[in-house]
C-alpha cells in the first residue's frame, strides 16, 4: 500500500484515483466506480465526488493506496 499525500484536508475520490496513479484516465475512474470497483475503505462506493479524508484507504484492480496530509 502506498501513502500519497494531498495537498489539502480532503481530496475527492475521482481525483484521487489519478493522483495515486491508480487508474490512468478519469475516464476509466468514472467506469471503475460506477461498476463498484473501487472500495473505500473496504466497502464499495460508487460516488467519483466522495470526500477522502486523510487515513483513507482506496483500493481499485488489487492496488492499494492511503490518503496522507
Amino acid at each position: 500500500m502506498r501513502d500519497v499525500p494531498i495537498g489539502g484536508d480532503m481530496i475527492r475520490l475521482g481525483q484521487f484515483l489519478k493522483l495515486a496513479d491508480l487508474i490512468e484516465t478519469g475516464g476509466e475512474g468514472k467506469v471503475l466506480i460506477a461498476a463498484g470497483d473501487v472500495t473505500v475503505n473496504g466497502e464499495v462506493d460508487v460516488r467519483r465526488g466522495r470526500q477522502l479524508q486523510p487515513g483513507d484507504v482506496v483500493e481499485v484492480l488489487g492496488r492499494q493506496a492511503r490518503v496522507v496530509e
